[in-house]
């Protein structure tokens, strides 16, 4: 996570809601972020830079003084804590041990590591150390790509981006907040990160703390499926709508509703034209990921077949033919 601050739209931002009656909390400013937090953390990580702020938490470069002193040439750690406005909530140190606990149970080349859960004595604050990630988000990336990445890259990242997903669903980990923000394009290939609206499939992880969804909410309307919105629970179809609205702005440079959120297109019944640079054997499927009626959505299973099962047209002349003008 070693990057530029995301400088993304407010309709890219994530949205949080503790009560239907309570307002959502003030977006919190990059100053807000970086006076709530010591300078030392747990006697061990020292702040050095903020590295970016969103509506949950913010993410800072720390060092490992621990590590440090045991010689570790590169001692650097992601460190995230909430931001000041969402720490003020009673159990909001238990949402952030959800996202570390889900995160956690995770191991694949394309999903962050997280280090660990600590909480500060002094401050009382709770956080979480990952891996530090050098490199852009693929928000950023797409800023110079406004029409989209190249086909070969724009699969790439693609696949990368569904086998993180599927390996995730298998563990029994549900994202719940797929957006070109929370991938990561580095030194360290793709990194799919911040599970912090994640939850555990029913039945799985059971002994997981979970919050009351009726009374905390989330999205970020741009990526969040319909149902979402409308105050369903988050389900596997949810993440499969959002990493088809990634994959169609990885091939176009656009949204698929343009501005609008999936609410807003569904009244309008707004149709969904294919996404340029997308090969057309694959729209028909990337299509059914975009179903406004989770029912109607292909699985992730399917969606990553495709994308895994795609072979680029040969460009050479059959061999028959070869050998016969000879």
């Amino acid at each position: 996570m070693d990057a530029c601050l995301d400088n993304s739209e407010a309709c890219d931002l994530t949205y949080f809601a503790f009560a239907a009656s309570a307002a959502a909390p003030r977006a919190a400013t990059v100053q807000q972020a970086i006076d709530v937090l010591p300078e030392v953390l747990a006697g061990r990580y020292q702040i050095e830079r903020l590295l970016g702020v969103g509506g949950m938490g913010a993410v800072y470069r720390a060092r490992d003084l621990l590590r440090e002193q045991y010689g570790e040439p590169e001692p650097y750690v992601a460190l995230k804590a909430l931001t000041e406005d969402f720490a003020e909530y009673p159990d909001a140190n238990a949402l952030l041990y959800t996202e570390f606990a889900l995160t956690s149970r995770l191991s694949h080349r394309h999903v962050i590591r997280v280090f660990s859960f600590e909480v500060d004595s002094g401050s009382q604050r709770a956080f979480i150390t990952l891996e530090l990630l050098k490199g852009c988000t693929l928000a950023q990336l797409l800023l110079s790509h406004p029409q989209g990445l190249p086909w070969q890259q724009a699969h790439e990242v693609s696949l990368a981006l569904l086998e993180a997903l599927s390996y995730a669903h298998g563990e029994g980990v549900l994202h719940g907040d797929i957006k070109p923000s929370n991938l990561m394009l580095g030194d360290e290939g793709v990194r799919l990160f911040d599970f912090g609206l994640g939850q555990a499939e029913e039945q799985r992880l059971p002994g997981l703390p979970r919050l009351c969804r009726s009374r905390f909410a989330a999205w970020t309307p741009r990526y969040a499926a319909p149902e979402l919105l409308e105050g369903a629970a988050l389900s596997p179809a949810a993440d499969v709508y959002a990493v088809a609205c990634v994959i169609y702005e990885l091939c176009s440079g656009q949204h698929p509703l343009r501005r609008l959120s999936a609410k807003q297109a569904k009244a309008v019944e707004l149709p969904l034209s294919a996404a340029t640079g997308l090969p057309k054997s694959l729209w028909p499927t990337l299509r059914a990921a975009l179903a406004y009626e989770a029912s109607e959505r292909c699985s992730l299973p399917a969606l990553l077949a495709a994308f895994s099962d795609y072979q680029a047209p040969s460009s050479r002349l059959p061999r028959w033919l070869t050998r016969q003008s000879g």
